[in-house]
């Protein structure tokens, strides 16, 4: 413990983390749109509406319905002016989302939640589709309803004015896989277009305004002719799709394999990827290069496949959205990836700080990809390579490689190029069941302890040519790696294992109460911490000492000896399982997560409790310092991870800066009543929110030669929020007997110069008044018995001098 002594007197101990950033789900499904100039993205989440930045992913604003209920549709007009929602309770919103105020509300006069919404191309008119089978059209300057169409055949999921507004023309596709064309002058469907079998995804208008394209999840794209509503060509696409976008016929498109004038598409659908078809040819010339391996059946694509598609000219991108909740943006000459959101990370079961820096997190979160977001961009890259849930994550000292472990029985070896890029460099596979704890050494990225269900632990040797950076760039596929010891470690799932700081132990935590300490050159045992009572979750090995610290589902941290296997300290507070446990303050302090959503920070020292923060409302999966032990991350079931910031000596900072200027002010006060500049002394007390020295100044004035005037005078020339203090300390005042007077007198000038008016608007003078008037009555009943014992006084005195007076008669006669 020596050591923890020298370090703890050159550490400060932190006394308190604050949250430096949230990162929640902000898209949970649904249609996604940018705005004209491609700065905001507006993502439909549950009830409400998030518009989000989209060069630093910060969230702007958050629209909210009222009715709490989730938003079904929602549209932005054309010139960016106009947002509408719709939602289950049938309400219409208009608003305007910069400055996130509802400007209108009204009812949708449908019987059954919106599906789909459009603005014309003058931002004038909007068209609502029903789930109720009709369609209605809204004049949004003059504000009410113009038009109702019929004859849809269930939900009415698509809607779309033709481009050309001088036609007049309504597009709608419904559950009959039929597209409709409706003329806005007669009100009535002047077309049907027949030829999909399933439902219509998207229409797009080519320039020319008289070809149309149709997508649909019949694995179809259909080119019309609209002047004789008849099919120009049928585009077998071989996947399901859901959405067609037209390239536009200026652009420069040949990095896409557009070689020839004429029309060309680009589709997004169930393979998770991006085709270009030409429409003359019926051709493919482009497929985008997946990130993941291709999967031949529709059912196990469903998890990659695209759900929208849009081009962004703003900001020359395509922006598809996953069926996963991820947005990606593409370049959209060459379809290079420029960057992706996660719109929503399920439970969130582990996160650790990566990069040389830190500036990158890496989190696991109940799916088989691992998510490497950039802190500053909200960047986020999705690491394919497990094929099931990925359980633990562990990151080397330097910060650029870290390893993986999933249900899929393997572990995996990532590393970070100098692009900041991130590639499978390794995996191993050997175990019998799910991987559920891993731990890398600590020295050198030399090797990696991983721990599972089948309650074996494994060291797996990492070799010489994953660590040299010159060896890594020339790997292709990743190596193979092969556990070097197996050792069979509890009689339970091992929860936890980690590695000692100078390589020679491992430390493992299981369901069956212990805790165990193994030799790391060949998993020999060294001996037993027995006395949690129920599973262990966490261990940890202590940065300076020879300590090892577990956490358990019984409620408690403990601590023990390395050399006897003793408990040497427990900490009781948590409420319930304690899941994972980190030294901070170099080894001096404890912070420890819990199932509750609570975190909670510890020093061992004086084995209390400092702070208590809660910033989750699940159970928090993962917690991990930075290096440079001034930040925090941690990760929940809510889906939320966050980032914490020591703020010990901010506060501290603060606590002093406040001192001193209580000081200043103080001294201030004194000189102020030395020159008996008494109004700028009563405004300074007041500041400093003392009604004991407000009462001094008040006792200082009254003493001067016409005090009551020149309190008088004071007191009319503070502000209004001053007299409201200053009522609420004499209220105070009033309840003693020695400091009624100067009470009585400020009520006074209060009641001569202010109104009745301007006295109730005053904060606080209900209860004022009702504390004022029992007090008050006490001191006159007792001035008027005073003044009753002064009248006898005088009577008394009168009486004897009249008979001294009557004595001295007598004496004369």
């Amino acid at each position: 413990m020596a050591a923890a002594g020298a370090a703890s007197s050159t550490v400060r101990f932190k006394s308190n983390y604050a949250v430096s950033r949230k990162m929640e789900p902000f898209y949970k499904g649904g249609r996604v749109q940018v705005n004209r100039d491609g700065k905001f993205m507006f993502c439909p989440c549950g009830i409400k509406l998030n518009i989000i930045d989209i060069e630093t992913g910060a969230l702007l604003h958050s629209l909210e319905q009222d009715d709490q209920e989730d938003i079904t549709s929602f549209v932005l007009s054309p010139d960016d002016e106009i947002l509408v929602t719709g939602s289950r309770a049938l309400l219409l919103k208009q608003w305007n989302w910069r400055e996130n105020k509802c400007v209108r509300t009204w009812k949708a006069v449908h019987v059954a939640p919106i599906a789909s919404m459009a603005f014309d191309s003058t931002s004038t008119l909007l068209a609502t589709g029903g789930c109720d089978s009709t369609i209605k059209i809204w004049d949004m300057i003059k504000q009410y309803c113009t038009h109702n169409l019929k004859g849809s055949s269930g939900v009415v999921h698509l809607v779309e004015f033709h481009p050309d507004i001088s036609r007049l023309q309504l597009f709608s596709s419904s559950m009959d896989y039929k597209i409709r064309i409706w003329d806005l002058k007669s009100s009535k469907c002047v077309a049907v277009l027949s030829g999909h079998f399933s439902a219509v995804t998207s229409l797009a208008f080519a320039a020319d305004r008289n070809t149309l394209i149709s997508s649909g999840r019949d694995k179809i794209c259909m080119v019309w002719n609209l002047k004789t509503g008849e099919t120009k060509r049928t585009i077998p696409v071989y996947e399901s799709v859901e959405a067609a976008v037209l390239l536009p016929e200026k652009g420069e498109f040949s990095q896409l394999g557009v070689k020839n004038q004429g029309l060309h598409f680009l589709t997004a659908g169930s393979k998770g990827i991006l085709k270009i078809w030409e429409v003359a040819t019926a051709a493919c010339v482009f497929t985008q290069a997946a990130p993941f391996e291709p999967v031949e059946s529709e059912e196990e694509a469903s998890e990659r496949s695209l759900t929208h598609c849009m081009l962004v000219p703003g900001r020359n991108e395509v922006v598809t959205v996953s069926m996963e909740h991820n947005i990606v943006l593409y370049d959209a000459q060459t379809l290079q990836l420029r960057k992706q959101f996660a719109g929503y990370n399920d439970e969130v079961l582990d996160v650790k700080f990566l990069g040389p820096a830190d500036s990158h997190i890496v989190v696991a979160t109940n799916s088989p990809q691992l998510k490497v977001f950039e802190l500053a961009t909200s960047h986020c890259q999705i690491l394919y390579g497990h094929t099931e849930t990925i359980l633990a994550l562990d990151v080397f000292r330097k910060g650029l490689m870290f390893v993986s472990c999933a249900k899929d029985k393997s572990l995996r070896v990532w590393r970070m190029n100098k692009d900041r890029k991130v590639i499978c460099v390794a995996q191993g596979l050997g175990h019998a069941h799910g991987v559920g704890a891993v731990s890398c050494s600590r020295l050198k990225e030399s090797f990696v302890v991983t721990s599972s269900q089948d309650c074996t632990i494994k060291v797996w040797n990492i070799p010489a040519s994953l660590t040299s950076k010159a060896k890594a760039a020339l790997i292709s596929s990743p190596e193979t790696l092969h556990a070097q010891v197996t050792e069979r470690g509890h009689d339970k799932d091992i929860n936890s294992v980690a590695v000692s700081p100078n390589d020679k132990l491992i430390a493992t935590g299981s369901q069956d109460r212990l805790a165990k300490l193994w030799s790391c050159s060949d998993c020999s045992l060294l001996g037993v911490f027995t006395g949690h009572k129920r599973g262990i979750w966490c261990v940890q090995f202590s940065p300076v000492d020879q300590i090892l610290a577990t956490s358990s589902a019984d409620g408690t941290l403990k601590l023990w000896g390395l050399q006897d296997f003793s408990c040497l300290k427990t900490f009781e507070g948590h409420d319930a399982s304690v899941l994972k446990i980190i030294f901070v303050s170099r080894g001096t302090q404890l912070l420890s997560s819990g199932s509750d959503g609570l975190l909670k920070l510890w020093t061992i020292k004086t084995n209390e409790c400092v702070k208590t923060l809660d910033g989750h409302e699940d159970k928090i999966w993962g917690l991990h310092s930075n290096k440079q032990d001034d930040m925090v991350v941690t990760a929940s079931s809510d889906s939320c991870i966050t980032l914490w910031k020591d703020v010990t000596e901010i506060e501290q900072e603060e606590a002093q800066a406040k001192q001193e200027e209580q000081i200043m002010k103080e001294q201030e006060l004194s000189n102020l009543l030395h020159e008996k500049r008494y109004l700028k002394a009563l405004g300074l007390a007041i500041s400093l929110d003392r009604p004991h020295t407000v009462l001094m100044v008040v006792k200082a004035i009254l003493k001067e030669i016409d005090g009551r005037k020149r309190l008088e005078e004071n007191i009319l020339r503070l502000r209004k929020d001053q007299k409201e203090a200053v009522l609420k300390f004499l209220v105070t005042w009033n309840t003693n007997s020695r400091n009624c007077h100067e009470a009585q007198a400020v009520i006074e000038t209060l009641l001569k110069h202010e109104t009745p008016d301007c006295l109730l608007q005053y904060s606080g003078i209900k209860t004022a008044v009702e504390s004022l008037l029992p007090y008050t009555e006490r001191h006159f009943q007792r001035l008027s018995r005073l003044l009753q014992a002064s009248m006898f006084i005088d009577f008394m005195w009168q009486n004897m001098r009249l008979a001294d007076a009557s004595q001295e008669e007598d004496v004369t006669l």
